[in-house]
């Protein structure tokens, strides 16, 4: 298996099952799936959640910055749910649960990149100005799973639904990608009319 999870923080899982045993966040949660579940609920696959930042390069070069973890929760038979955890000045704390067609995206780009022959650390990378959610493959399976931006070999695999022109599940090197990307945020020069 190519792909090395990195482990979560113990406080980010704690959180997740602390949150998964209580009765009354699950009842509360905006999550049918995992209300109906039966048997025990399971985090599994921890994946550290950065935002790519300042992509239109007017502040200075992109970069990413860690601000949580997303767990896949598993009940009986498939993943139910996922459980968020955000930073705190604490350390971590469960934020929410969620569900909706991230959860089939991530799990359908987590096995494609199991078929990859090269090893990759999985991370999710968010573009929240193009409401886009990627599967981050970094090269680098040793590094630590809070810090870095998307090396130029490192491949993105846009999560499904992806913004209008730009594939779901098509693995793109970060390079390839960041010129798209930049150029959906850059904003549209203003034209001056003639006086």
């Amino acid at each position: 298996m190519p792909l090395h999870v990195p482990p979560a923080p113990a406080p980010a899982l704690r959180s997740v099952l602390s949150a998964l045993g209580s009765p009354s966040a699950v009842r509360e949660a905006r999550t049918p799936s995992l209300k109906a579940a039966q048997g025990p609920l399971t985090p599994e696959l921890p994946l550290p959640v950065h935002v790519l930042e300042q992509v239109t390069g007017r502040g200075g070069a992109p970069r990413s910055r860690l601000t949580g973890w997303r767990f896949l929760i598993r009940g009986a038979e498939r993943v139910v749910a996922a459980g968020e955890t955000v930073r705190t000045a604490d350390g971590w704390a469960f934020a929410h649960f969620c569900e909706g067609p991230y959860l089939a995206s991530t799990e359908r780009a987590l096995r494609q990149a199991e078929a990859l022959a090269t090893p990759y650390q999985p991370r999710l990378l968010s573009v929240p100005e193009l409401y886009m959610l990627t599967l981050w493959l970094h090269g680098d399976v040793t590094a630590d799973a809070s810090s870095g931006l998307p090396g130029p070999g490192d491949l993105l695999v846009p999560l499904a639904p992806a913004p209008p022109g730009i594939a779901a599940h098509r693995p793109h090197r970060f390079a390839e990608l960041l010129p798209v990307l930049t150029l959906r945020l850059t904003p549209a020069p203003l034209l001056k009319t003639p006086a």
